[in-house]
């Protein structure tokens, strides 16, 4: 018997690195649709999500080295000062109500409800870990 194994011609498209490049660029723009750009340019979504994810691994820093401190936006707000006579012995300290939100790399930590010093300073200590 006579086998013989045929091989079925390639049908892939082949893109151009600049055209590739092109639209990686666009998708990094802030409130891109990656998925509309790819049905524009008429490819399939999946193949941009990839040639983005390389492009943005080739930009990634070696393992071991120190991330770049990143300043944050800082207000301070003095408090008002109001004339209600202290208390002689001092009141156990309690926490207020409120919120804090720190935003950062693109994620937005909220703490809500009482805020007391060991909560921010957990998450003062977790958003370091991170930054």
């Amino acid at each position: 018997m006579d086998k013989r194994v045929t091989k079925a011609p390639d049908t892939r498209r082949r893109h151009a690195e600049d055209f590739k490049q092109a639209l990686v660029r666009r998708t990094l723009e802030p409130g891109a649709s990656v998925a509309a750009i790819a049905q524009e340019a008429g490819v399939n979504a999946n193949l941009l999500f990839n040639w983005r994810r390389l492009r943005l691994k080739g930009r990634e820093p070696p393992a071991g080295a120190t991330p770049t401190p990143v300043l944050l936006p800082v207000t301070v707000v003095a408090p008002e000062l109001t004339a209600t006579p202290r208390p002689t012995s001092p009141a156990p300290r309690t926490a207020s109500a409120g919120t804090i939100e720190i935003d950062i790399k693109g994620a937005r930590v909220r703490v809500r409800g009482p805020v007391d010093e060991a909560s921010i300073r957990a998450v003062l200590r977790t958003l370091a870990c991170i930054a």
